[in-house]
């Protein structure tokens, strides 16, 4: 996908989770998300607070942390994910289709954080939301390099994986043929909907 496309793929996802959200009740936003320490509520700031960081922030975002690059994430989320929903929801109107990047990152990081986000939220919910085929490739490519962050560096070295509804693969050994969809959530570290691998 060219940047365009990445930008609008981010512009349709943040759109449709803002309105996945607008209906939740109090009970959902506070459910345990798919990331472990993690409410719904917390998943959602943590969302739309890509295209609010900037450069300056991140002093601060370290020493709150004191740790690797996961703990300052989790504590930044925690932080962010204290807000109303009513906040993180205005937050939604402003910047769901905001060109503004995190520091140290690409469109590709922002188009992962809505896709497997999303994922993080609905599936505990029990909602079903599909991902766009040719998203989920694009932003499966990109968590290849970013192994270190996911904690895959295992699944990447030993497995293949193949996607059965797109043009895409990975690596040598046992092959893992799924949707592109549960490729990427296998890729960054997450339960797949797949029966064994």
């Amino acid at each position: 996908m060219d940047v365009e496309k990445v930008w609008r793929a981010i512009d349709a996802e943040r759109a449709a989770l803002a309105t996945l959200l607008a209906g939740l009740t109090r009970e959902q936003w506070a459910t345990p998300s798919a990331c472990a320490g993690w409410t719904v509520q917390d998943v959602a700031a943590h969302v739309i607070a890509h295209p609010q960081y900037r450069v300056r922030d991140v002093p601060g975002m370290v020493w709150r942390g004191r740790g690797g690059f996961n703990t300052i994430t989790y504590v930044e989320g925690k932080r962010r994910g204290a807000q109303s929903p009513g906040q993180i929801l205005s937050d939604f109107e402003r910047f769901a289709e905001s060109r503004r990047l995190a520091p140290f990152t690409t469109p590709a990081e922002a188009l992962i954080d809505a896709l497997v986000h999303t994922q993080d939220i609905v599936r505990p919910l029990g909602i079903d939301h599909p991902m766009a085929v040719d998203a989920a490739a694009a932003a499966a490519t990109r968590t290849l390099k970013q192994a270190w962050v996911f904690g895959t560096r295992e699944l990447l070295r030993t497995k293949r994986l193949v996607a059965t509804d797109a043009d895409w693969s990975h690596g040598a050994g046992p092959v893992v043929s799924a949707p592109i969809a549960e490729l990427l959530m296998l890729t960054t570290g997450r339960a797949a909907r797949i029966s064994a691998y």
